[in-house]
């Protein structure tokens, strides 16, 4: 397949390498650099495009290539509140869209874990908080796994109804305390306490490959389909 990368930080590299050992082609490489080109980015040269930017510029990216015809991927995080207007594109244009906070195996199986916790803990004596820990270069925070994360517990904690980006004593909310580290590529510790113990669930990644092969198997799957997924579509979780 022709791919295209919208974004060519650590993470396009490392997508860009999975590609190639996959033996699909680079169509395009899309930088703050040459942002002008993505409108070249069409269904004559280009079978999908993987996205990978910044808050900022995430959704211009996506709607830019989504109008030219052009499925996409998209593991960006920090513009989610324009993601009803992305469905509506899609639905407007009949075209494909794939949407993760992350596109590890290992995270995904995470957030089901953290849910069924989150639901055997319901009612009981202890209360919850996070911990995430990135690369100083990642500019959002929380992260997008995080907050995934908390969604996945509010569904399943009465009276938590909100997450915020510290500690808190309001038992309303889960705290999440977002850590910027030099070379770390994610790590999600979410954990309950009482005053007799603490109970911790952690997911470590040791690298970008497990997030990169899983954008790339989502671009795979992608083809050819016309809607909004996710990596329960995938995974079939």
């Amino acid at each position: 397949m022709n791919i295209g990368l919208v974004g060519y930080g650590k993470m396009g590299q490392a997508i860009e390498q999975i590609l190639i050992e996959r033996g699909h082609q680079v169509s395009k490489k899309i930088t703050i650099d040459n942002l002008r080109e993505l409108n070249d980015i069409k269904p004559d040269n280009t079978d999908v495009v993987i996205e990978f930017t910044s808050p900022e510029s995430a959704f211009n990216n996506i709607s830019t290539c989504l109008t030219n015809g052009v499925p996409v991927v998209s593991g960006s995080t920090g513009w989610l509140d324009r993601f009803a207007e992305v469905e509506a594109l899609v639905d407007s244009k009949k075209g494909g869209f794939f949407y993760a906070s992350n596109y590890s195996l290992g995270v995904n199986i995470f957030f089901k874990l953290n849910e069924y916790l989150a639901k055997l803990m319901n009612g009981r004596a202890y209360d919850s908080s996070m911990v995430e820990t990135h690369h100083i270069q990642k500019l959002d925070a929380p992260s997008g796994t995080a907050i995934t994360l908390a969604e996945g517990m509010m569904k399943q904690l009465d009276g938590k109804t909100a997450w915020v980006n510290e500690k808190t004593n309001d038992a309303s909310k889960i705290g999440i305390v977002s850590e910027r580290i030099e070379n770390v590529p994610g790590t999600h510790d979410v954990s309950y306490s009482s005053e007799i113990d603490t109970i911790t669930i952690s997911h470590v990644a040791h690298s970008r490959k497990g997030f990169a092969l899983g954008a790339v198997l989502a671009a795979e799957w992608l083809v050819g389909k016309s809607g909004v997924f996710s990596m329960n579509d995938l995974l079939e979780l």
